[in-house]
């Protein structure tokens, strides 16, 4: 059977889940992506698109009392957390012949096939996998963020795998903010419960390396080449063209050629895409012009923690 991914997104992140979607057929050609609709600029888009290894999910088809109940008292960034979860379960449930599903973060990008870090969870005989943050010193927010990230979290379709998947969901329901309350941070620190309550169901990815993001960029600079996927954290697209590619922290050149570079064709190539249907993302705002924000950004990119691009 294909390998089964799922991610969420809504129209302003319609550039990077369709980055994410051309990643991963490149890389597995034969899995199946599902994408759950946060609005209905998404659902238009991925319609009329009709992308060749991508199944499309609108909210009611996921949303059930207990998530419409909390719903209002979240913000959207904070629903869309709650929801991480939710879809995992939903998928696993209501299509038993799926023997796992593999929630990806909408702006990850593949550089090579995820099956390298599946096999870490199959070896292992794990029912989940969990891959740490592993951050660089300077950037270690394992105790406001937790110690693992949810950004590639796989989980077999067996009993283990969704009393896992339960927990997790009934907790976000419970609590999912964008701040740190009793030991808890939105959808995240719960991650860090799994091996302690569930044993060896949960299993850590034995090379972190195979994950990179800005977070870990530093100890990763010289190891880019051997990385399953990175993680475009922080990266903002405007109006205009203008991308910001990280903010506050150091990205090496070879990291900078090795996955900024191509994920910005990459994105221009959605673009380009969308263009030809008649259709746009939803960006951010034009850069601003002001002279403090300009003053900041050219003072933050001399010391190398700051970097601007344009789409080609």
């Amino acid at each position: 059977m294909p390998e089964h991914f799922c991610t969420l997104f809504d129209g302003g992140f319609l550039l990077q889940g369709l980055a994410l979607h051309a990643s991963l057929r490149r890389h597995a050609p034969d899995s199946v992506l599902w994408v759950l609709c946060m609005d209905e600029a998404a659902s238009r888009a991925l319609r009329t698109l009709d992308l060749p290894g991508l199944r499309i999910l609108e909210l009611p088809e996921v949303e059930t009392p207990a998530l419409l109940s909390v719903k209002p008292g979240r913000s959207r960034g904070e629903y869309c957390w709650t929801l991480t979860s939710s879809l995992i379960l939903h998928l696993l449930e209501s299509r038993p012949e799926l023997a796992r599903v593999t929630y990806l973060d909408a702006d990850l990008w593949f550089l090579d096939s995820p099956d390298r870090i599946l096999r870490q969870m199959e070896e292992r005989d794990g029912h989940t996998l969990l891959t740490p943050h592993d951050y660089d010193p300077e950037h270690d927010q394992s105790v406001q963020s937790g110690r693992y990230c949810v950004q590639f979290v796989p989980v077999r379709n067996t009993p283990e795998g969704l009393a896992i998947v339960r927990w997790w969901r009934d907790r976000c329901i419970e609590w999912c903010f964008g701040r740190q309350e009793d030991g808890k941070f939105g959808d995240q620190k719960y991650l860090d419960e799994w091996i302690p309550l569930f044993g060896k169901a949960a299993v850590e990815i034995s090379d972190p390396s195979l994950t990179v993001a800005p977070w870990n960029a530093v100890k990763n600079a010289d190891r880019i080449d051997r990385a399953v996927l990175y993680h475009f954290h922080d990266l903002r697209i405007h109006e205009g063209g203008d991308v910001r590619l990280w903010r506050l922290y150091r990205i090496s050149r070879d990291i900078e050629r090795t996955a900024y570079a191509p994920y910005l064709r990459e994105l221009a190539a959605a673009r380009t895409l969308l263009a030809r249907h008649g259709l746009s993302a939803r960006l951010l705002p034009p850069r601003s012009t002001r002279l403090p924000d300009r003053w900041r950004s050219f003072w933050r990119s001399r010391r190398g923690v700051e970097r601007w691009a344009k789409l080609p």
